[in-house]
């Protein structure tokens, strides 16, 4: 059983989350919540935890495998403490099997808003669950706040566990989304980053035809004050010129993310993907052309069943062709309840690696190109967080700069950033009015 804290002292619980936006946005909220009833809540595992919240992913075996290890590591840190597992892998691995690794529960995704209330009793707080306080981990106030807008997908994609483990297209309320970014814009929150499994086919389930997303970020143009709003992804079915036509609003951010997955006409249709070569080449020209300076990232998977070598070249050749911003690439992973499982023709390790690595090489080089663009431009940088030396932090079109700490405070603060040369994983930058600095 978990240690009481003392009366002066309020209890810690460590909320670490792996995977999607998604599952950041479900975190936060678990941890407002907490916070709101005064309990103190980090996003790292710590010895004196009275309770970890594990949010897991199971998209690949190696998300799997990452769950396990995070119930493992925090079981011998914090011997005492109670540990959830929820998420994804939650929703996968079998009760026996998550009490082996060290997990008191095991808690689907339909049951994460209970986790505040369930704590709460568990940890002896007499305060009751705040949903609208602000989020505070370790390190401070989030400078960005992930909110879900939709949950659930019904595409059926052949390589994809999400289905099964999120269930079935949900949308929020226009009128709810709109009252949480405003929540969060008041606590101080300078970007939201709107999430969901399918955000193109929001409102689809409230009986809206189609363009909810555009309905969306109307409302919340009109009716909000945040000084930004980014979409996690979309799909290339899901570009249209009157959706593209909001982001004449600059604080839409100029990113898309548009999952590829292939880049052949062959592979695409056995991934019961809903586009081909051609319609995501479309997509992609449409938005470099209505949106300046548009960082386009995307997700590619190396050696899908019956991949041949003709089809990864394509796929290749595409993602060349594309000079996308930032490129995920991952081998293939066999998923339970999934078509592509069933499938005949999987490829080996030994053909899917090669493959993978080939991807990440080009990844590189086009990321380290589209970067260069901006070098001598002076960018807005919402900063983050800071090391004792170096504060980092991201652009609209989401690039992450750097700069020297030099004992200054800038989290939560937009500022101009000259940005001077190429840094690893980003960019290096010195801020504008330091530019030029005499002694």
């Amino acid at each position: 059983m978990a240690r009481p804290a003392p009366a002066d002292k309020a209890p810690l619980v460590s909320i670490l989350t792996l995977g999607c936006k998604l599952n950041q946005s479900d975190s936060e909220a678990i941890a407002r919540s907490l916070s709101g009833a005064g309990v103190s809540v980090s996003d790292r595992l710590s010895a004196d935890a009275e309770a970890v919240v594990i949010n897991t992913c199971s998209v690949t075996h190696a998300a799997d495998r990452k769950a396990r290890g995070l119930v493992r590591r925090a079981r011998r840190l914090s011997p005492r403490a109670q540990i959830l597992l929820t998420g994804c892998y939650a929703e996968t691995a079998s009760p026996e099997v998550a009490s082996s690794l060290g997990a008191d529960a095991v808690l689907p995704n339909t049951a994460k808003a209970m986790i505040p209330e369930r704590l709460l009793e568990r940890l002896a707080v007499r305060g009751d669950p705040v949903a609208g306080c602000p989020t505070h981990f370790a390190g401070g106030l989030r400078t960005r706040a992930f909110v879900k807008i939709q949950e659930g997908c019904n595409e059926l994609c052949a390589f994809c566990i999400v289905p099964y483990t999120r269930g079935r297209e949900t949308s929020v309320p226009i009128e709810t989304v709109v009252e949480e970014v405003r929540a969060r814009a008041a606590d101080g929150v300078k970007e939201v980053v709107l999430t969901g499994t399918q955000l193109g086919n929001y409102g689809r389930d409230l009986g809206w035809p189609e363009q909810g997303p555009r309905r969306l970020l109307e409302a919340l143009l009109s009716r909000t004050s945040i000084p930004r709003i980014r979409l996690s992804s979309l799909q290339a079915q899901d570009i249209s010129e009157p959706l593209l036509a909001l982001w004449d609003d600059r604080r839409l951010c100029p990113h898309f993310h548009l999952p590829l997955q292939s880049g052949s006409d062959n592979v695409l249709p056995a991934m019961r993907r809903r586009y081909s070569v051609e319609q995501y080449r479309q997509a992609v020209a449409l938005v470099r052309e209505r949106v300046p300076d548009v960082a386009i990232t995307t997700d590619v998977i190396a050696g899908f069943p019956g991949e041949t070598d003709a089809d990864f070249q394509a796929t290749h050749r595409f993602c060349e062709e594309m000079q996308f911003a930032a490129v995920h690439a991952f081998p293939y992973s066999r998923r339970p309840h999934t078509a592509a499982g069933m499938m005949s023709g999987h490829l080996p390790p030994q053909v899917r690696r090669p493959r993978l690595e080939a991807l990440l090489e080009l990844a590189e080089q086009t990321s380290a190109a589209f970067r260069r663009r901006f070098i001598g431009r002076t960018l807005d940088v919402l900063w983050e967080r800071a090391t004792e030396e170096v504060w980092d932090g991201l652009t609209p079109n989401y690039l992450r700069v750097f700069t020297p700490a030099n004992g200054e405070d800038l989290c939560n603060q937009v500022l101009p950033t000259r940005i001077e040369g190429l840094a690893e994983g980003g960019l290096a930058g010195a801020l504008a009015q330091m530019v030029g600095a005499g002694p």
